[in-house]
């Protein structure tokens, strides 16, 4: 029960996250692309600040297909399956410290994030999540 608790205030979570990339994407809340200085400085570019929208939207549909699969796994699917489900969102989400977190270090590192420092607050607050859906994932296997 707890895991689906868990579960679903990630999704709530990543719901703030879709709204602001749809919404505002220039945002520097709730992960906005606000917090790269790139955002402000492709708008002097038409071309490239129209390619850069079509990323963020293009994220902001994909985490929202993510979390209408979420929703349906919490709506119907057995314990079981909520528990494998934790296991890939950890995985899946631990996939940010193969490619980003490395790009938004460096990032962070040349003064292109704001604030400064941005780039570990992101890192700890997704390896947290990675650890309580992995933990979760474990436990629960485990007990059950």
């Amino acid at each position: 029960m707890w895991l689906a608790v868990a579960i679903g205030a990630f999704a709530l979570l990543e719901l703030t996250n879709v709204v602001t990339l749809y919404v505002a994407p220039g945002s520097r809340r709730t992960n906005g692309v606000g917090i790269f200085t790139a955002w402000e400085k492709s708008k002097a570019d038409p071309e490239i600040h129209a390619f850069v929208r079509y990323l963020v939207y293009w994220v902001a549909g994909t985490k929202l297909i993510f979390l209408a699969l979420i929703a349906v796994i919490l709506a119907t699917a057995p314990e079981r399956t909520q528990v494998a489900a934790a296991g890939v969102l950890a995985l899946s989400i631990a996939s940010f410290f193969w490619r980003l977190f490395p790009i938004a270090r460096g990032m962070d590192m040349r003064g292109q994030m704001m604030p400064a420092g941005y780039s570990l607050t992101l890192g700890v607050m997704i390896g947290a999540m990675v650890a309580v859906f992995g933990i979760g994932a474990a436990v629960a296997a485990l007990a059950g």
